[in-house]
């Protein structure tokens, strides 16, 4: 294997230009910079991961901790923190907890040790926050991701998503389309990751003097499967629901499986709304109207409030940096009250 050695000799400048090249970092004239990247092609060099740990600590890589990889929009949000990590000169290392908390302390326990120079923590409420700040205490730099309230400063750095507004806009786009009766499918427990959409989406329903009691909402979890058992027993039992607010896109896919079940028409019968935009809500038929969350964005933010702390270090303050307003995104799904059902 070729070192920086053997490539600035070939290409007649120094090691440390070699390594300016690569990084994309220094002065360096064009023709030196040509004459670097054909020595490195013509030799075959490949940078040595293990030497740069050695020299830093730690390896160039960013963990990126989810609760489950078979839901879409970690896959979506992964995406775009991989792209950002990759324009830093780091790697990104996925670890799916699959919902379990011995697997989650596990993951904090190895990438706090020697495998990620940080963390990047989503659906931080599932996680032992105890264990995050400990982890920060150990000098690994700690930032939570998709943040639900942005007026509710949590103990590390982290990036916020107004959530409760999200709740906010999917209501009143309902609201504004006629509907009087309509029942939510939430999916996480009442104290969940989703308690501030659906509070968003609550208090809108009272300012508008739209009743919405304990019967019209169903507590489940964030799967396809979850949110079409939900929605079979809410409208079971609550049959003249015109429209259903789905805390999430993937159990919305769910209830548009449920109406399909019962050969209710969308939006006829039923409207659907769903928040996030994850790439189905477009292709499924009928489309999914939503809320659109700025993945893309808040990945953007993780990554430059990483960079932030790890050039800190334990000089960084808790801070939040909070992504543009969720907007909504009218699809099939969503249409004015047609029609009344017994």
């Amino acid at each position: 294997m070729s070192t920086l050695v053997e490539v600035g000799r070939l290409a007649g400048v120094t090691p440390a230009t070699v390594s300016n090249v690569l990084r994309g970092r220094g002065r360096v004239s064009e023709s030196t910079r040509e004459r670097v990247l054909a020595a490195v092609q013509q030799l075959g060099y490949r940078p040595n991961l293990n030497a740069r740990a050695l020299v830093k600590g730690r390896p160039q890589t960013i963990a990126l901790i989810v609760s489950s990889i078979a839901n879409p929009f970690y896959p979506e949000f992964a995406l775009a923190v991989e792209q950002a990590v990759r324009k830093h000169d780091y790697f990104l290392l996925m670890c799916n907890t699959n919902n379990d908390p011995a697997q989650e302390t596990a993951y904090l326990d190895a990438v706090g040790g020697s495998l990620a120079q940080g963390v990047l923590v989503m659906n931080a409420d599932f996680l032992r926050v105890d264990e995050l700040i400990e982890l920060r205490r150990r000098n690994m730099p700690v930032v939570l991701c998709m943040w639900e309230k942005p007026d509710l400063q949590p103990e590390l750095p982290c990036v916020a998503v107004d959530f409760y507004q999200a709740g906010v806009i999917a209501a009143e786009h309902l609201i504004k389309l006629g509907h009087q009766r309509i029942g939510a499918v939430v999916g996480s427990e009442p104290t969940g990751n989703h308690q501030w959409r659906y509070k968003g989406f609550c208090d809108t329903l009272a300012r508008a003097e739209i009743a919405h009691p304990p019967e019209d909402v169903r507590f489940t979890n964030d799967t396809i499967d979850a949110g079409r058992n939900a929605a079979h027993g809410l409208l079971a039992a609550v049959p003249d629901l015109t429209a259903i607010f789905v805390s999430n896109d993937l159990p919305a896919l769910g209830v548009l499986q449920a109406a399909a079940d019962l050969g209710l028409e969308v939006p006829a019968d039923l409207s659907v709304i769903g928040i996030t935009d994850i790439q189905f809500a477009h292709q499924v038929r009928p489309a999914l109207t939503t809320v659109s969350v700025p993945i893309d964005e808040a990945g953007e933010l993780a990554v430059q409030l990483m960079m932030e702390v790890i050039a800190d270090g334990e000089k960084q303050v808790p801070r939040m940096l909070v992504t543009s307003t969720p907007q909504l995104v009218v699809r099939a799904s969503t249409g004015r009250v047609r029609r009344s059902r017994d």
